[in-house]
């Protein structure tokens, strides 16, 4: 809907012919809703370039516009605001253009033009939990939303499959496992790990504990635990290619791998590409022994390598150990060196880590510029706030976490719990409701997470995402169902174009709505957002809901109007499921 840009030529052209003044840009706002009018060109601005009286300017300007442009039809001028008036023909010809197909709002993929969107990257030491669904549904979303806005977008992960954190449960499980494995235990085998990352930590802090009170101090105590000495021990071993190790390493790593593919298809997030820890940290220790010899990087008496940061205001960041040991800013290095080689065409990569790395990506993008990556300055991090929980914050290595699996079974059993509150689930099987249930809470989940903006924090709060009021995601599947209902009451033919008719009120709010749909992807593109368009989805359902109360659709008894009617109904439905398919939302049929 291009009516803007149209208003925008011809107010330039009528503010030279009224005044033989020349403007560089008109600002326009939605007019509110207790005036007349559909846009509306804001004044004030104008009075830097012809002095005078704001509402005689209006006037002009208005009378101008009746005249030269055919889609105005009238106008108002409270104060300083020039209320527009836009031909019911616009918008009726305007809504015949919408497309019926998954393309309405989409850009075709300029292949020039590609971006990496890296997100989820766990730890193999663990299964996923809630705060990896905030990051897997951000990253995941706004892989979409980029494709839809015209990018190809490559989805991809590191898994960080390699250190101290891993040695941690792989010597718990050869220590207390007593030869355990997923197939033995029944448990996923991500779960089965996780659990002997618990299983050190609980071990580690008798042995500390043991040594405080002996009179080590709490430090020491930590650095001396002969846990902890077995774990370093066991990533120096692994590190030199140890075979025994190497071997529990594969053969635990795998376990975990399967348990997070099972997670992942639960949750409806794919890749594209994946990269592993233990395979770009030997890149990373390669160009960092090439930095030393630039003198990028400096070796300290302990034989540690830093890079020195404090002319850019940061301070000195360690990129390798004293033992040659990598930490995690040489396998960033290297994993970023590595895509950089491998897709040759990316214009920008984007990184879904949460805000408490906020630092790191600086110092990491910093480094890459000082290394002379020139695409360095093409590096997003996507940074997002925590997800607490009423109980609090969650810790991985004491069992507190929320687990990912468990945590979609609960939100299945809440839709189930409260759809038969309802009683909505008449006529259906048991699959079937099982199969609904499911994408109401998967559902809620996502869209609770997505809504909000990236950097704020989240309260999660698995019955209230649950609600079919409100701004959340049942609601607008409701939405959609109740206009699948409508469609299939429809036993007419509705496929022809309608023109020439008068609308109500209502249906012009609804077709405006529908109009901002490619802007919003666009916008939600560009700032990394998914909230934008979660939220421009509540905004279409409210306005379609306004629409359903206040207009008859089935009971029109003019033809052409209900014709018209059930088209817009229909060209809501699928603006619904377009925006929900870029969130990762599915939508039911009938609720």
């Amino acid at each position: 809907m291009n009516i803007q840009n149209v208003l925008e030529t011809k107010v330039k052209e009528g503010f030279l012919a009224l005044y033989d003044v020349e403007i560089p840009n008109v600002e326009f706002q939605a007019t509110r809703k207790d005036f007349e009018g559909d846009i509306t060109v804001v004044v004030f601005p104008l009075l830097r370039y012809r002095k005078g009286n704001p509402v005689q300017i209006g006037e002009d300007l208005g009378k101008y516009l009746v005249e030269h442009v055919e889609d105005v039809t009238s106008y108002n001028v409270v104060k300083g605001f020039l209320n527009l008036v836009i031909a019911d023909s616009f918008y009726t010809n305007f809504f015949n253009q919408i497309s019926l197909d998954e393309t309405y709002g989409y850009v075709e993929a300029d292949t020039r033009d590609a971006r990496m969107v890296e997100y989820s990257s766990p730890n193999t030491n663990k299964p996923l939990h809630l705060g990896h669904v905030r990051n897997v549904l951000l990253g995941y979303a706004v892989s979409e939303i980029l494709k839809a806005a015209g990018h190809k977008v490559y989805k991809t992960q590191i898994i960080n499959d390699r250190g101290i954190h891993i040695c941690k449960s792989m010597l718990a499980w050869k220590k207390y496992g007593n030869g355990e494995t997923p197939e033995s235990t029944g448990l996923k085998g991500d779960k089965l790990v996780g659990n002997y990352y618990v299983k050190f930590d609980q071990e580690y802090k008798k042995e500390i504990n043991a040594l405080v009170a002996d009179g080590v101090s709490e430090d020491d105590a930590k650095k001396q635990a002969p846990l902890f000495l077995e774990a370093q021990e066991m990533l120096r071993k692994w590190e030199a290619g140890d075979k025994e190790v190497v071997a529990l390493w594969e053969m635990m790593n795998g376990w975990v791998y399967k348990g997070f593919d099972v997670t992942y298809e639960n949750i409806g997030v794919d890749f594209d590409k994946l990269y592993y820890e233990s395979n770009t940290y030997l890149l990373g220790k390669d160009v960092i022994e090439q930095g030393l010899k630039d003198g990028v990087f400096f070796k300290k008496e302990d034989g540690s390598v830093w890079c020195d940061l404090t002319d850019e205001g940061l301070d000195e960041k360690l990129v390798l150990r004293s033992d040659g040991t990598a930490v995690y800013m040489t396998q960033d290095i290297g994993t970023a060196i590595q895509r950089a080689k491998d897709f040759t065409d990316l214009s920008g990569m984007v990184y879904t880590v949460g805000n408490e790395q906020d630092y790191h990506f600086k110092v990491l993008f910093l480094i890459l510029k000082k290394l002379g990556y020139n695409w360095a300055d093409h590096l997003y991090h996507l940074s997002y706030g925590m997800v607490d929980l009423p109980s609090g914050k969650m810790k991985s290595r004491e069992g507190t976490v929320v687990d990912a699996d468990d945590l979609m079974v609960e939100m299945a059993d809440t839709a189930k719990e409260i759809s038969q509150e309802l009683g909505k689930l008449e006529g259906y099987s048991t699959e079937e409701k099982n199969s609904l249930y499911n994408t109401i809470g998967l559902g809620a989940l996502k869209y609770f997470i997505l809504k909000v903006d990236p950097k704020k924090r989240i309260l999660f709060d698995p019955q209230a995402s649950v609600d079919f009021q409100g701004n959340t995601g049942p609601f607008v599947q409701y939405t959609y169902a109740r206009i699948q209902s409508i469609l299939r009451k429809a036993e007419f033919d509705y496929s022809k174009e309608i023109s020439g008719i008068e609308l109500h009120d209502k249906e012009k709010e609804l077709i405006k709505q529908l109009a901002l749909f490619p802007d919003t992807i666009q916008q939600a593109a560009r700032s990394y957002s998914p909230a934008v368009v979660a939220n421009y989805t509540y905004d279409l359902v409210k306005e379609f809901n306004s629409f359903y109360q206040n207009v008859s659709i089935l009971g029109e008894e003019d033809e052409d109007k209900k014709i018209f009617r059930v088209q817009l109904s229909n060209k809501v439905a699928n603006t619904i499921k377009l925006a929900f398919k870029l969130l990762g939302i599915n939508v039911p049929e009938r609720m």
